[in-house]
């Protein structure tokens, strides 16, 4: 017998979600999961921190970009949360006026947990390398590791001078 066939999900079915979830759409499938832990907001906001002064300030850095915490990425037909993303200014001179970007990032960090870990690697990756997105890191704040990455050929690959 064969299995009905499943809808994909809407962004109407992601506007539903309450606010207390992170709510993401992947293969269509929409995905929920607790907002987050105190020693993961700590690792994401500590690297906002570090990040943001040198590249989106220009304090001590370059500058030239904008940071931003969990912004709400539409690319095709998902729609991503990672931890922090970052634009260069010169591919997106000016914020959208909508809640969320179609635009994608230049830089992607997602700041793993026990829960989200398997699809941050396995699936939202991926998505990340298709829509040209070309660094991404992760932290595991448990592990007090970072895992740096690159787009080659539209997969993200181990970044050169990497440790793996």
């Amino acid at each position: 017998m064969n299995a009905p066939a499943t809808r994909a999900s809407t962004y109407e079915d992601l506007l539903q979600v309450p606010e207390n979830l992170v709510a993401e759409i992947i293969h269509g499938q929409l995905g929920t999961h607790p907002r987050p832990a105190p020693r993961h907001a700590v690792a994401s906001s500590a690297l906002g921190i570090e990040v943001g002064g040198p590249f989106d300030r220009g304090r001590g850095g370059p500058g030239g970009w904008w940071i931003l915490d969990g912004p709400e990425l539409h690319l095709g037909p998902h729609v991503l949360v990672p931890g922090l993303a970052g634009w260069r200014r010169e591919r997106l001179p000016t914020l959208p006026e909508t809640a969320w970007f179609e635009r994608p990032p230049d830089w992607i960090c997602e700041v793993l947990s026990p829960s989200t870990a398997r699809v941050d690697r396995v699936e939202k990756l991926p998505i990340y390398a298709g829509a040209g997105v070309r660094h991404a890191w992760l932290i595991d704040p448990d592990l007090r590791t970072l895992e740096a990455f690159e787009n080659q050929d539209g997969r993200l690959a181990a970044a050169r001078g990497a440790r793996e």
